[in-house]
């Protein structure tokens, strides 16, 4: 369908894209993967012929239409939501627009026998069989299907696109490109302002898509639900794996594994041949075939070895002091801007220990609460108790632009350091991918993902024992991603994440809070659990049923709980919390007595497994508690 052929492009004594060529079939589904700078936008550029390579060409079948959706901004944003993805129907409204004109001119003439009548007839008929091709009764049911599928409601389809935050009106620029279902989609970083349920509405909305799509994401976890092919850009070289996310992952370790081995072994044979050619041309009679030998090794193929993406060392927080137990307490917050209610009496406990991840649609509020509890906005009503020994971190969503611009890499982390830090700066910016003359950097020269990165290193200087993250993954590439993640799950200290990246936040919490329709949802378990809860609720409408014992409540209080009930219900859902907390640990230990090698050698063996299955059992007595009473929360709280 489209051929990508000997691209060449090299900006000063750098090659960016080295003579790379791969083909565009018709259903490809392709990850274009890479670090970030090795050129998988400016390839983009390339493809759609936005920008021209310094050699090579794209060749195409004639009439291939390319959608590519940017990260710029480039809808009318005077329009509203439906005039402006009605645009992908171009054709379509053209079409019709001249059918009106033609049944208009027939309804004045009266010549039906005459050659003109029955050439408007041809004409009209011919429309409404291009109309149906098209697709145009289908038009505003499938205009629904995907902008609903986005996360917008069907009563927001005539508000103006002004009116919308920026990451909504990327979700319009991105339904309308997909209405236009072009032959061949360019999507980057098409999740970088989606919630979870539009990620899974779209991940299967590409999965289905009758044309091919290029996809570039850091998110694994949507490249592993949609691709079928991989292309890795690296060193300036493209390796086309024809494969799936995870294979490619499989692929891409055997071959850096063997490419490593032949390399070792050829660096044995150069070094062995040197020292012949050495201890040859000490000898007068052996000098032409020490010369000869030497005219050999130069014309060696030389095996090289790609840097490297994967770290070979890892970072930690600093260990914490010991806070209160409660670390901090909400209740009934409310919060409105203007007429916009944002929040209603959200009521939120967190106590020491606690990794909690807080997801929801964009717009529920997220950052809103965030923001309060952080004390940088003020809440309208409600009221909030904060422990004691508290040493908080806080990570904002624009937390780069708090960076001193003038400074260097280098020179703002040794001025946030202590003295005892000051010696591992530069092996915690190795860590996030600042290495040699990286750390020389001014801060105003540095990419979004290059201030991400410093701005987390930056908080590795002084212990936090609370931490909080409000999306903390939206400029960061896989490598930057794994090294947070692999630090995070060794923080001692209590977490609380806002974040739309399932790959980021599977196994790092315990807790899932989820923000819907002003009100927070409790779900015991990581994103995973909670993925699966509210498919449970959708299907079986569980937030419809209504609690007898809540209904009870209600009751007694006139239809409307008191509020020493709801302190006495939320007690209740607290304590089934700690009772599964403590039998999942009480699991975990026991696996890992299980799990030691002479372990089925032990006479304490039987015994071990006796208490296995016990626990096993008092675990899901908890979960089902703690299920019943937090349905009865949630009934409890929903007037």
């Amino acid at each position: 369908m489209l051929q990508v052929k000997d691209i060449f492009l090299k900006y000063g004594d750098r090659v960016l894209l080295d003579h790379i060529t791969f083909l565009i079939n018709k259903d490809d589904k392709i990850a274009l993967v890479g670090r970030n700078g090795v050129g998988k936008s400016t390839l983009f550029q390339i493809i759609c012929k936005r920008s021209s390579p310094d050699g090579g060409e794209i060749s195409s079948q004639k009439g291939i239409e390319i959608g590519y959706l940017e990260q710029t901004l480039t809808i009318d944003t005077k329009r509203t939501i439906r005039e402006e993805v009605r645009t992908a129907y171009e054709r379509i409204q053209e079409l019709e627009i001249e059918n009106q004109d033609i049944q208009d001119e027939i309804s004045r003439r009266d010549d039906y026998q005459s050659q003109e009548y029955l050439q408007l007839l041809e004409r009209l008929n011919h429309n409404l069989e291009h109309l149906h091709h098209l697709g145009a009764a289908q038009m505003e049911k499938e205009i629904e299907r995907v902008v609903i599928g986005l996360g917008f409601k069907s009563d927001e389809l005539d508000r103006r696109i002004d009116t919308l935050s920026g990451g909504w009106q990327m979700r319009v620029q991105l339904a309308q490109l997909l209405l236009r279902q072009p032959d061949l989609l360019l999507l980057d970083e098409p999740t970088n302002h989606l919630d979870i349920e539009a990620i899974i509405w779209l991940e299967e909305y590409i999965r289905s898509y009758p044309g091919a799509i290029i996809l570039i994401s850091h998110d694994k976890t949507f490249l592993r639900n949609t691709a079928n092919r991989v292309i890795e850009l690296e060193n300036g070289m493209a390796t086309d794996y024809a494969v799936g996310y995870d294979r490619y992952i499989d692929l891409k370790k055997e071959r850096s594994e063997q490419l490593e081995a032949a390399y070792k072994n050829q660096q044995k044979t150069i070094a062995q041949k040197e020292r012949t050619i050495k201890r040859f041309m000490a000898k007068a009679s052996k000098t032409s075939m020490a010369q000869s030998m030497q005219k050999q090794l130069e014309k060696m193929d030389r095996i090289e070895l790609t840097t490297s993406t994967e770290l070979n060392f890892r970072i930690r927080f600093l260990p914490v002091r010991r806070s209160s137990r409660t670390v901090v307490k909400a209740t009934s917050l409310a919060k409105s801007y203007g007429q916009n209610r944002v929040l209603q009496g959200i009521d939120l406990d967190v106590e020491r220990s606690d990794r909690i991840a807080i997801v929801g649609q964009n717009g529920q509020g997220k950052t809103t609460l965030i923001k309060i509890l952080m004390k940088q906005i003020d809440h309208d009503q409600g009221e909030i108790e904060f422990g004691s020994n508290l040493d908080v971190g806080y990570y904002a969503q624009n937390q780069s632009e708090f960076l001193e611009e003038d400074l260097t890499v280098l020179e703002l982390m040794e001025q946030a350091a202590t003295e005892e830090m000051r010696s591992k700066v530069r092996s915690i910016l190795g860590a996030f991918m600042f290495s040699g003359e990286d750390v020389e950097k001014k801060v105003k020269v540095l990419s979004g993902g290059e201030r991400a990165r410093l701005s987390f290193a930056n908080m590795l200087l002084k212990p936090v024992n609370f931490l909080v993250l409000d999306e903390p993954t939206n400029h960061l590439d896989m490598d930057a991603k794994d090294v947070l993640k692999q630090a995070l799950m060794q923080y001692e200290g209590t977490l609380l994440v806002v974040s739309h990246d399932r790959d980021f936040l599977s196994g790092l919490t315990s807790k899932t809070f989820e923000l819907r329709d002003h009100k927070l949802f409790r779900y015991l378990g990581d994103v995973n659990y909670f993925l699966q809860k509210r498919e449970l609720e959708n299907l079986r409408q569980v937030a419809l049923h209504k609690s007898e014992n809540a209904n009870d409540i209600k009751e007694k209080a006139g239809g409307r709980a008191s509020q020493s009930d709801r302190r006495g219900l939320q007690k209740k859902v607290q304590r089934a919390e700690r009772k599964v907390i403590q039998a999942e640990e009480k699991v975990k230990h026991l696996e890992r007595q299980m799990a030691q090698p002479d372990f089925y050698e032990s006479p304490e063996s039987a015994k071990v497994l006796k208490a296995y299955e016990a626990s096993k059992r008092t675990l899901q007595d908890a979960e089902t508690e703690w299920e019943k009473v937090s349905d009865q929360w949630e009934q409890l709280t929903d007037d």
